[in-house]
């Protein structure tokens, strides 16, 4: 069995004297896991960096075998390494992406969408909100969309404020009324409105942590939530 894909470094772990298993998201292949020989070494430790990215071919006796990679860098994203905020969302997103994706399941779009936002991580205040957009879009791609065009009271566009934990479907403002207090947060940003704050990001992460937490980690046998994630959002907090 072989194939050749490129794909993006989510963890290497050392494996007996001198490999590494490596665990890589590609846009063909999904989520993959391989034997790199010699994986452990000085001269792969730049290469096999979380986020770098490489062109890798798998080859394994059968399919089902873990199997063995092949890797030449593309990119390694060192300098993201020298802005600490950036880092911590490389280390959120690589994080999330081994929690969540089932593996050898191939989501390419969303792959491109993964990859645009990596490298954007060194461009200040422009990716928070490309990671918020992904975080939705991570709940969509496995299941757990959220709708966030319409109120799910009044079928309405206008004037959507909150979503409600329950459904993971936008309500009005007026549609809302007493149970306001008991909905979570919809950030204008998300619907393409007005400037993005703070106060926008730190709303979005807390509604879509409570997805991720409580319908997405249900789901894959109630595995603790990375803490690169929670290191994220304490990370913002100190640059708002």
């Amino acid at each position: 069995m072989e194939w050749r894909d490129e794909g993006i470094i989510l963890s290497a772990r050392r494996h007996g004297e001198t490999s590494a298993i490596v665990d890589l998201f590609t846009p063909a292949h999904g989520r993959h896991m391989g034997v790199v020989r010699g994986g452990a070494s000085r001269r792969f430790a730049p290469i096999l960096q979380p986020g770098g990215q490489v062109s890798v071919t798998w080859r394994a006796r059968l399919e089902d075998h873990i199997g063995s990679f092949t890797v030449e860098p593309i990119r390694q994203r060192a300098d993201i390494l020298n802005d600490r905020l950036g880092l911590a969302g490389l280390n959120a997103l690589t994080s999330l992406l081994s929690f969540a994706l089932p593996e050898r399941e191939p989501y390419p779009a969303f792959y491109a969408q993964t990859e645009t936002l990596f490298d954007l991580l060194t461009h200040g205040d422009a990716w928070p909100l490309a990671y918020l957009r992904w975080e939705v879009e991570l709940l969509d791609q496995l299941g757990f969309g959220l709708e966030l065009n319409k109120c799910a009271v009044t079928g309405s566009r206008d004037d959507l404020a909150y979503v409600s934990p329950k459904s993971g479907r936008a309500v009005s403002r007026d549609a809302a009324g007493d149970w306001a207090p008991r909905l979570l947060p919809l950030p204008q940003c998300l619907l393409g409105q007005g400037a993005v704050t703070a106060k926008d990001i730190r709303d979005g992460l807390s509604m879509t942590g409570y997805f991720i937490e409580n319908r997405l980690a249900p789901a894959l046998g109630d595995k603790p939530l990375p803490e690169a994630r929670q290191r994220l959002i304490d990370a913002l907090a100190r640059y708002e």
